[in-house]
């Protein structure tokens, strides 16, 4: 079934665009919540006509976007996490968890705009943020082990490599006194 979206639709398209759906999605869900109409041959000339219409519109609507993706230039995100011994994290980050640090910066971003998978282990990762269709920013993701960011490793590593040494046992010794008891 053809259909003209009138909004977007994440997963799906965007505000205008003709995308083809399962009848039953279509007639049960996007057309009775006015999320879609069909795409009739005098539906798509409205549509066309509106385009035009707007085309001053959307550039605008653009420009806005791509201002937006500015702020999130050079920006990175670093998470800390719980992290057991096998370096596995005690559940997930997630496209909110990154959503949370940017907030913590200062750059609002939706949950639903951040499109990632969901990173269950320590490492470096790549997230990307959706403003409109022609404007995506990728954000560098950091994940780290609890304690250990990157001002505590570097320090740490200038001293000398002893107390780096000592500071891995007592991480080690924890879980077993917690099996232990």
């Amino acid at each position: 079934m053809e259909i003209i979206l009138k909004e977007d639709i994440i997963g799906l398209g965007y505000k205008n665009d003709i995308v083809n759906v399962k009848s039953g999605y279509g007639r049960n869900y996007l057309i009775p919540t006015g999320k879609a109409v069909i795409a009739s041959p005098s539906a798509k000339k409205v549509l066309a006509e509106n385009l035009k219409q707007q085309a001053h519109k959307l550039a605008a609507i653009l420009a806005a976007a791509e201002k937006e993706a500015e702020k999130l230039n050079g920006v990175s995100v670093e998470v800390e996490a719980k992290v057991s011994a096998t370096g596995v994290l005690y559940g997930s980050v997630t496209s909110a968890t990154v959503a949370e640090e940017l907030a913590k910066k200062g750059i609002e971003v939706d949950r639903k705009r951040i499109i990632m998978k969901d990173i269950k282990t320590v490492g470096e990762y790549a997230a990307t943020v959706v403003f409109h269709k022609e404007v995506k920013v990728e954000i560098p993701v950091t994940v780290l082990a609890e304690g250990n960011t990157a001002a505590n490793v570097a320090p740490a590593a200038e001293e000398n490599a002893a107390p780096a040494e000592e500071t891995a046992p007592a991480v080690e010794k924890t879980p077993a006194t917690e099996e232990e008891a």
